[in-house]
């Protein structure tokens, strides 16, 4: 019987093997064609044990049998679904609609899976062997599953549209020929992507895609010790949560479920570059307990990123990069420990509207946060932590840090200004400890009244003048705007007048360091 004959009556094709006929057979009755041996090890679809003909399989029937196969028995729903079946040839449905329920567990494939531009309701492969799954455009109106697969020369989804759920979860996929294990650029996964324990060898590409739900990362092991960036994601919309944070192994997994107590626990760990500028996160990004290795090139970078919350509570990185320049957050939360040191952090630009710390976080540290993250000197960090100190009631810590601020800028400026900061500093810090001239006129006056208790003073002039008051004679000479009276009337000869001159010149200094940092006190309020 050539093929097409029959089909509408469900008749078998002549030259089926008895493999294929089983497999007709199933599909009309819409049940699982098992072809396991029971034995875990010939039954393993990665393992290296052979599996002859009597469960192969040749990719054009299955085609045939997805795209115009034979109507279901009565009282049935045609569906193919395979277990432990081998797949010889290129499985090629591109640009193909696939009306039937499609499910394979466990099964081997010889060649490449070809899906470009064809629509499916929903595809399940679990647990398979694929040289590579070719898969561009594609478009499904349920779930596109593909857990504990392992793809040897990587996945290619770019520009697909997953209708619900996009499942990676436990998948080993290894780079292709660009050097990419799953490039996704501008897919579209209408509620979550879970790739949990995924593991990716080479660089996972999500450039513009879109989730719209959470993107579940949790721990993943991607690596790419071959270009710059293990994870290459810029614009990337995620409605909800981008999870880099730990999975349970071994039990039963829950996604987003808190693993039991004793369950052991697998970390997100990436080894290789970071991209995710420019991205859109509708609940937080969370980076909890993630480890990062860079090599001095490479850079966790998060550039104009804008999410609620930043969970920024991972280990710290022994080399490379934590870019956060342009970056808007609402809550950032974060741990001393999680952060590089000096030269590894840049946050130009970087707003957040609160600091939500876990562990003790105290203002030293802080300071020295955003001392590293300004290899020359840049007001912008130290006003934007001093606004949400303020903000959060924490007027004195704002004040330390403005003092900081300006501690910091005194050492960019030349040797004369860099000498009048220090005496601002010295006297009133900046303006930010203003109780401190008072400290200072203060004793200046009582020594001052003291030295000139014992002064000779001889009269100006021989007609009136008041009578001699050291005290108020030195109050004269420390107030340069205010006339007490007393300092026109007397003549100081000697060491006595070099005394005066120092009092006038400590006034002015005085009396301007008040002055700026009275201008300074009005202005922050």
């Amino acid at each position: 019987m050539t093929e097409g004959a029959g089909i509408r009556d469900g008749d078998l094709p002549d030259d089926l093997t008895a493999a294929e006929a089983g497999m007709w057979q199933a599909f009309r009755n819409g049940t699982m064609y098992d072809l396991s041996s029971g034995d875990t090890v010939v039954d393993d679809p990665h393992g290296g044990h052979p599996w002859g003909p009597e469960r192969t399989v040749r990719a054009r029937i299955v085609c045939w049998l997805l795209l115009d196969g034979p109507p279901a028995l009565a009282g049935r729903v045609s569906s193919l679904k395979l277990a432990g079946v081998q797949i010889s040839g290129t499985l090629d449905l591109a640009g193909g609609t696939v009306v039937p329920y499609m499910e394979m567990k466990g099964c081997r494939f010889e060649r490449e899976i070809l899906l470009p531009e064809a629509r499916f309701t929903t595809a399940r492969f679990v647990n398979c062997s694929v040289p590579r799954l070719e898969a561009a455009r594609v478009h499904t109106e349920g779930d596109l599953h593909l857990p504990r697969c392992r793809f040897h020369n990587g996945v290619r989804l770019t520009d697909a549209h997953i209708g619900t759920d996009l499942l990676m979860n436990q998948a080993i996929v290894y780079r292709d020929r660009s050097g990419r294990s799953i490039a996704a650029d501008g897919m579209t996964v209408g509620q979550d992507l879970q790739a949990e324990l995924l593991e990716s060898h080479g660089e996972l590409s999500l450039r513009s895609a879109t989730i719209g739900v959470s993107l579940s990362l949790r721990g993943a092991r991607l690596t790419n010790p071959y270009t710059r960036l293990a994870l290459n994601a810029p614009q990337l919309t995620v409605e909800r949560t981008l999870y880099l944070t730990p999975a349970g192994v071994g039990a039963a997994m829950l996604s987003g479920a808190t693993p039991a107590r004793g369950t052991r626990i697998q970390r997100f760990e990436c080894q290789g570059g970071v991209r995710l500028d420019d991205g859109r996160f509708g609940d937080a990004v969370d980076l909890e307990r993630a480890r990062f290795t860079f090599t001095d090139e490479q850079e966790l970078s998060l550039r104009r990123i804008q999410a609620p919350e930043l969970r920024f509570l991972g280990e710290k990185p022994q080399r490379g990069k934590v870019v956060l320049s342009g970056a808007r957050v609402g809550n950032l939360v974060d741990r001393a420990s999680a952060w590089p040191g000096p030269g590894n952090l840049h946050m130009g630009g970087f707003a957040y509207e609160n600091l939500v710390p876990h562990g003790p976080f105290p203002l030293a540290e802080r300071l020295e946060w955003v001392a590293a993250a300004t290899a020359e000197y840049n007001p912008e960090p130290y006003e934007r932590l001093a606004a949400v100190l303020r903000a959060g009631g924490e007027d004195e810590d704002a004040r330390e840090v403005l003092l900081a601020k300006q501690r910091r800028r005194r050492e960019s400026l030349p040797p004369a200004a860099k000498l009048w900061g220090y005496v601002q500093d010295w006297t009133v810090a900046y303006g930010y400890r203003p109780g401190r001239a008072a400290v200072w006129m203060a004793v200046l006056w009582a020594a001052s009244s003291v030295a000139f208790a014992h002064a000779s003073h001889p009269p100006l002039k021989g007609g009136d003048h008041p009578v001699w008051n050291p005290a108020l004679f030195a109050l004269d000479l420390l107030l340069p705007v205010i006339d007490l009276g007393q300092v026109g009337f007397w003549q100081l000869r000697g060491g006595w007048q070099w005394l005066a001159a120092a009092m006038v010149l400590l006034g002015w200094i005085l009396a301007t360091t008040v002055a700026a940092g009275a201008t300074r006190l009005l202005r922050r309020n």
